[in-house]
């Protein structure tokens, strides 16, 4: 899709306050009388004023907290693990929903120059919609590669009569032969950027739920969810078909959609946070935390045509801006380590599966039998590595899943409610 075209200059909000006298004071020229002070209207502009502070000072204590070295709350999961992305979606929708809240809290949703600034974030919101089918895609394809790990590790397991009594050549074989076909189905879904069916799956809801239909995403999820007959859950049917088989068209691209989302993303004018009492500000951090979400997301998760080209640099006045910076440099450092480089995606978890497949099968590769006490004490603890990530894979991945879902479903709601807010008639006072 392509990006919403959207232009304003960069501009800092310390002249906040002189640009609200400016304001009072144009209006006592055109009216050559001082407006009557307003006690009661004094006091809700302030409260929604902090409010809005609150709320991005939130955002940045979430952001903050995922990151090992800033959080205040506790251990933080090893960032880009299962843990860690679930950890970074709960933030998410949190922001979401208090974004929410300010919204429906504002009397002048329908006014410019807050009407333009919701617009437009929505319509970069509605392409969040199709990476969070992608990435359901992804999370689909781990199923499918954790299904041959637990091949290999059934087969490399202890026997049950005598659990001392040393691996046998069938045995290595039928592991060798799982972690080959997987070693294979990577190496597919790594060089190819592009699928070759479609799942017909979606989180979409009908297109009765969104206002105007509510986008390309849900329209085809619409269409897809009538002709297979319901959308999938944790673990469904989707995993019979091949593992590039992706639920958007064979052209989209992950890279374009994030380029799309975050694209020129407008930094609000002193004038525009002023007329809108400080939401413009508002509007600015959601949209700014819905890109770096969606970034991290796709770095972590296989996609179609994934790629982190996408630049985001954030005015220094916001107080979220050093926690999303160093949130955005922290993922592409683990980008450009020289042994994820070249992963499917920076999932702590995926990369395990790379090591642990390429470990046994060294340590198989050309194995003389009966293995030796030595060689079979080696073949046992990559194994137990092995299980390890199958059990973290199991545990994780359904639970991610529906993260993913509750993503694509509040963006879908909270755009419906507001944009329904906007289009009902509203008088001037």
């Amino acid at each position: 899709m392509p990006a919403t075209d959207s232009t304003s200059s960069p501009a800092t909000h310390t002249s906040f306050g002189r640009s609200l006298l400016s304001l009072r004071h144009r209006d006592h020229q055109i009216h050559h009388a001082p407006p009557t002070p307003d006690h009661n209207t004094t006091h809700a502009s302030s409260s929604a004023a902090a409010e809005i502070d609150a709320f991005q000072h939130h955002a940045a204590d979430l952001l903050l907290d995922l990151l090992p070295s800033g959080s205040s709350a506790g251990p933080v999961p090893e960032i880009l693990s299962l843990a860690w992305t679930r950890h970074l979606l709960d933030s998410f929708l949190v922001c979401l929903e208090e974004f929410r809240s300010l919204l429906f809290a504002s009397p002048s949703l329908a006014r410019p120059p807050l009407d333009r600034l919701l617009s437009d974030f929505f319509d970069r919101a509605v392409k969040a919609l199709d990476l969070c089918n992608a990435l359901r895609d992804g999370l689909d394809l781990l199923r499918q590669w954790r299904k041959h790990l637990a091949i290999a590790a059934a087969a490399l397991s202890p026997h049950a009569d005598d659990p001392s009594a040393p691996l046998g050549q069938a045995q290595i074989r039928r592991a060798r032969k799982a972690l080959t076909d997987l070693t294979i189905l990577m190496l597919d879904d790594k060089d190819t950027s592009v699928g070759a069916g479609h799942r017909n799956r979606s989180f979409g809801l009908g297109s009765s739920t969104a206002r105007g239909g509510g986008g390309d995403a849900q329209a085809r999820g619409h269409h897809r969810r009538s002709s297979s007959g319901g959308s999938s859950g944790g673990s469904g049917s989707g995993s019979h078909f091949r593992s590039l088989s992706w639920s958007v068209s064979r052209s989209w691209s992950a890279s374009r959609q994030l380029q799309a989302i975050g694209g020129n993303l407008p930094v609000p004018r002193a004038h525009d946070v002023a007329a809108t009492g400080g939401l413009a500000s508002a509007v600015y951090t959601m949209g700014s935390v819905l890109f770096v979400v969606a970034w991290a997301l796709v770095a972590a998760i296989p996609c179609q045509d994934r790629g982190l080209q996408a630049h985001f640099a954030a005015p220094r006045s916001f107080p979220w801006a050093g926690p999303v910076t160093a949130l955005y440099e922290r993922v592409l450092e683990e980008s450009k380590k020289k042994d994820r480089k070249h992963s499917c995606g920076l999932l702590k978890e995926i990369h395990q599966v790379e090591r642990c497949s390429r470990q046994l099968m060294e340590i198989t590769d050309a194995a003389q039998f009966p293995l030796d006490e030595e060689k079979d004490a080696e073949v046992r603890e990559a194994a137990l590595e092995l299980v390890q990530v199958c059990e973290t894979l199991k545990d994780g991945l359904d639970p991610l899943e529906r993260q993913v879902r509750e993503m694509f479903h509040r963006i879908v709601r909270t755009r419906t409610e507001i944009l329904d807010s906007l289009s009902r008639p509203h008088t001037t006072e």
